[in-house]
């Protein structure tokens, strides 16, 4: 079964979204996803990793994944180059998918449990505006999760207070004001609700630790992304002196980069990103890694119906997931204008996918729209076989 075109798709209304559909001359299209900063993805899609990949064989997965790691790795790799790449070979899988008609979790070796557990990460969509709820009014929130089957949400209440000082300082005021939505929370539901706090790598050491020494006594799930990734010994002092468990990170980019995180120990939950690290094969990579350290993993999921059925299909499947993230506020609005993925939650965990592959299709009417912008490479491409490794400066070089 061999790539014949790759095609990526955005449209205006879903700005952060790009999916990407692989073709294959069975007539079976391929879907993935990849999320943020999408110029330079779509770009390395059609630039460099369609050159690469067309005339390939679909289901060799792994080995066409090498073929273009390789020539990626040549200038480095944690970039567009990644998310475009992650995108692709998440498109392989479900290829694969819809070849043998079984369900993701099926290729992968099967399931380890059920239903995946899940919290909701409080982003404001259309109608469902948890982000100015949980500022407004956070115990009413809570109470509204709970009462649609979820029992823990993730917030950033001292986000606005790095601004002044770059993340070097926060004042005990400030903290009083961060604390505000926290408090809410348990005044309206008690330790009903789980509470994670993000804090989008805002903060150095001696400010983070103030903050966290405010919340212990709150009964906080995780402090996720405290500092920067590139400061991982100092996020790895931070976790040691605090009794909040650190997540961290979706920053960190395939196996080699999450490795040295886990032999130093840096946070007590690791994170990762399959739309962003390498796709669903190095996902399940990273968790085998984390297992062998006793961590357990978050798929953070902030993207479009593909990247969430993906990483719902993973979390069913590896042993040490920890949890994966949602956002209700987009499931319950675009996700239903966009494909047919139907997403339930029950006891604050996700229902799988149903359906091959994936289980996600895309709507035809969204082919049609005024605001897509549409891209396609086709044709034989100019790697012939996967002998070739590293960069090249003439075509013939890659025949």
């Amino acid at each position: 079964m061999k790539i014949i075109a790759i095609e990526s798709l955005r449209w205006a209304a879903w700005p952060r979204l790009a999916v990407v559909r692989v073709h294959s001359d069975s007539g079976l299209v391929g879907l993935g996803e990849t999320v943020d900063k999408l110029p330079g993805a779509v770009a390395a899609l059609h630039g460099t990793i369609a050159p690469l990949a067309l005339g390939q064989d679909a289901l060799d997965i792994e080995g066409v994944w090498r073929f273009v790691m390789d020539n990626i790795m040549y200038h480095g790799y944690a970039g567009a180059e990644l998310r475009a790449l992650s995108a692709f070979e998440m498109a392989l899988w479900d290829l694969m998918g819809r070849h043998y008609d079984a369900p993701l979790y099926h290729l992968l070796g099967g399931r380890t449990r059920d239903r995946v557990p899940t919290y909701n990460t409080c982003i404001g969509f259309g109608a469902i505006d948890d982000y100015a709820r949980w500022q407004e009014d956070a115990g009413g929130l809570a109470h509204s999760l709970l009462e649609g089957g979820i029992r823990a949400m993730k917030i950033w209440p001292f986000d606005p207070f790095s601004e002044r000082s770059f993340g070097q300082y926060i004042s005990l005021a400030d903290i009083e004001r961060g604390l505000q939505p926290v408090r809410q929370i348990r005044d309206a539901v008690g330790d009903a609700m789980e509470i994670g706090i993000e804090c989008h790598f805002r903060w150095n050491r001696a400010s983070i630790e103030r903050i966290a020494r405010a919340l212990e006594p709150y009964n906080i799930l995780f402090i996720e992304d405290p500092m920067h990734a590139v400061y991982a010994d100092e996020i790895r002092a931070f976790s040691q002196r605090t009794s909040i468990p650190v997540v961290g990170s979706e920053l960190l980019m395939t196996r080699w980069q999450v490795r040295d995180w886990l032999e130093k120990g840096v946070s007590q939950i690791l994170m990762t990103d399959t739309s962003w690290t390498g796709g669903i094969a190095e996902t399940r990579k990273i968790a085998a890694m984390a297992e062998a350290y006793n961590v357990p993993l978050v798929l953070h999921n902030i993207a479009g119906p593909v990247t969430h059925a993906t990483a719902v299909h993973l979390g069913a499947h590896i042993p040490n997931l920890f949890m994966v993230e949602s956002v209700r506020a987009f499931y319950r609005g675009y996700f239903h204008d966009m494909g047919d993925l139907d997403v339930q939650v029950e006891d604050s965990a996700l229902t799988l996918p149903t359906g091959p592959g994936l289980g996600v299709n895309l709507r035809p009417e969204l082919l049609a729209r005024g605001d897509l912008t549409r891209e396609i490479s086709e044709g034989e491409g100019l790697a012939r076989g996967r002998r070739a490794m590293g960069d090249h400066w003439a075509v013939e070089e890659i025949r």
